[in-house]
């Protein structure tokens, strides 16, 4: 009795394990049955299936990334580029995605890559270098939007796609001519600053001389008035004296005469002994 209790709890577990699964948040279940999916909307928990008759197979749900080589496209202008991309996606039905590559992920991978290159392709074909370059959000926009469509019938969504750079082949001419135009670009942009430099240097130098013959000018009229009114002043000042005692004051200008005519060593002044010039020079000095 003991080896059939022994034997029937054995046969009980096995039914037992063959009959439960359990589906994470994380993965799409589905159930086969003789080849044939039954099932594949299967909620994360605890479920039952017939033992040995049907078999379940799990798919993961999360978001998965395929990287692709770097590839060669041209530009509407002719051009070659060299793209290096990656993409997002993951399996938005999973009894569609089965039956398309059954169940083989590295398959799904490779087919991906050719639904992504070909609208990757054309758009860069529809555009020229410096607007692939410039305007990348929107061709990753109609990239992206392409590359979902034609995936959906294979049970997949495009989530997102990434260029993560774009060179110039260096065994074309590409390369070279781009760096001639940017060089020219440059030169264009650092003459039109040159040209702008000069334009407000001479405005500036314009200005300051302006500022400076002004200044001068006020200045000089400053003076003028200053001197005009020192002039008007000392005329003022030798007429009160002149008035208040006018003695002492033919007394200073003589010596001021005298000062301003004996100043230098060399010069030579000849005038008759009882000139007036010699009024203050008493007797002694007329002899």
């Amino acid at each position: 009795m003991k080896p059939f209790a022994i034997f029937a709890a054995l046969v009980v577990a096995i039914v037992a394990s063959n009959s439960l699964f359990t589906v994470r948040e994380n993965e799409y279940a589905v159930l086969f049955q003789f080849g044939a999916i039954k099932r594949s909307d299967y909620a994360p928990g605890l479920h039952v299936k017939a033992p040995f008759v049907q078999n379940v197979r799990k798919f993961d749900k999360r978001l998965l990334t395929v990287d692709s080589e770097p590839e060669r496209y041209l530009t509407s202008e002719r051009k070659d580029v060299l793209v290096d991309f990656y993409a997002k996606w993951r399996i938005a039905d999973v009894a569609r995605f089965y039956s398309s590559f059954q169940g083989d992920e590295a398959l799904a991978t490779q087919r991906l890559l050719q639904i992504v290159r070909e609208p990757l392709r054309q758009a860069f074909q529809q555009r020229k270098l410096q607007e692939v370059v410039a305007g990348r959000g929107d061709l990753i926009l109609q990239v992206v939007k392409l590359s979902d469509d034609a995936a959906r019938a294979l049970g997949i969504e495009v989530v997102d796609v990434r260029m993560i750079r774009i060179d110039l082949p260096e065994d074309g001419d590409v390369l070279p001519s781009v760096f001639n135009r940017m060089r020219t670009e440059r030169q264009q942009v650092a003459n039109d600053l040159r040209g702008q430099g000069q334009e407000a240097s001479e405005t500036i130098r314009s200005d300051a001389d302006r500022q400076s013959r002004v200044l001068l000018a006020e200045a000089q009229r400053d003076a003028q008035k200053i001197r005009g009114e020192g002039d008007a002043r000392a005329a003022e000042i030798y007429a009160r004296a002149y008035n208040t005692d006018p003695e002492f004051y033919a007394f200073n200008r003589s010596l001021e005469a005298y000062r301003e005519s004996f100043r230098g060593k060399d010069g030579v002044l000849v005038l008759d002994k009882n000139s007036e010039f010699f009024r203050y020079f008493g007797e002694d000095a007329r002899r």
